[in-house]
């Protein structure tokens, strides 16, 4: 008996998958919210560091974005008034670079004189120099080879009036205002009444410096300030009872002219 050829043929089932391969959309919305949320952020940021005509600005384009559009307003300011202001900043800062070249040609004279007199350059050591930002200032400091007032006076030594003469001299061809400061260490005074202390020893001691410095040639219109501190400005800190903390300082300040 014949067989069907069709009996002897593999049965094949197909098997269709439904279904896309890809995870929908919403990922993309998720994004998009991210990127507008950090762009936000980094706006309010912004406005924030900005200045107050920047704020002003931007308050007025959300107040009137038509007025904006139309030429009403600027979203970044150029008022020339913030350029001026860039140039004096910039300006400022070439005249103090050059005055503190002035002052540092000024203090290698002054070191030299002190250098060239044999009666001075002993007292080299004990006179500083330091730039700051009030300007430059030079300290005539006590130790214990030799002091520049005697204790519990104000009435300069004779070394010291002369180099105060020199540093007069000196600061006389610059128009810089000067203050003189004087300074004491911690030990109380004692001079037989409550009404003199440290504060009037010091203030006294810096009178007797610009005294020598008007003799030596600085102007007296250059004196802007005269400052007695006590002990409340101490070199040294650790020791109040060091000799170095007692001084003359001159501070030759800078000039916004």
């Amino acid at each position: 008996m014949a067989q069907n050829d069709n009996s002897e043929q593999p049965i094949i089932i197909k098997k269709i998958k439904k279904g896309g391969g890809h995870h929908g959309g919403a990922w993309k919305v998720a994004y998009a919210d991210f990127v507008t949320a950090m762009m936000a952020l980094f706006i309010v940021l912004w406005i924030l560091s900005a200045g107050e005509d920047v704020k002003q600005a931007v308050a007025g384009y959300f107040k009137d974005p038509v007025g904006f559009q139309s030429g009403g307003g600027k979203l970044i300011n150029t008022n020339p008034q913030l350029n001026l202001l860039d140039e004096n900043i910039l300006r400022e800062r070439e005249l103090k670079e050059m005055q503190r070249k002035k002052f540092e040609k000024m203090q290698q004279e002054i070191m030299n004189q002190l250098s060239d007199n044999e009666s001075l350059s002993f007292l080299l050591d004990q006179v500083k120099f330091e730039m700051t930002d009030e300007g430059l200032r030079i300290e005539m400091i006590d130790s214990s080879k030799d002091v520049f007032f005697r204790l519990g006076s104000s009435q300069l030594k004779n070394e010291a009036a002369i180099i105060l003469n020199k540093i007069g001299s000196e600061i006389n061809k610059l128009p810089n205002k000067v203050a003189i400061e004087g300074h004491t260490d911690i030990r109380p005074f004692n001079h037989g009444s409550l009404e003199y202390t440290n504060y009037e020893l010091s203030a006294d001691r810096a009178n007797s410096a610009r005294r020598a410095l008007l003799k030596g040639g600085l102007d007296e219109s250059q004196i802007e300030e005269i400052r007695g501190y006590a002990a409340n400005r101490l070199r040294d800190q650790d020791d109040p009872y060091n000799l170095v903390n007692r001084r003359i300082s001159i501070v030759i300040k800078y000039s916004e002219k």
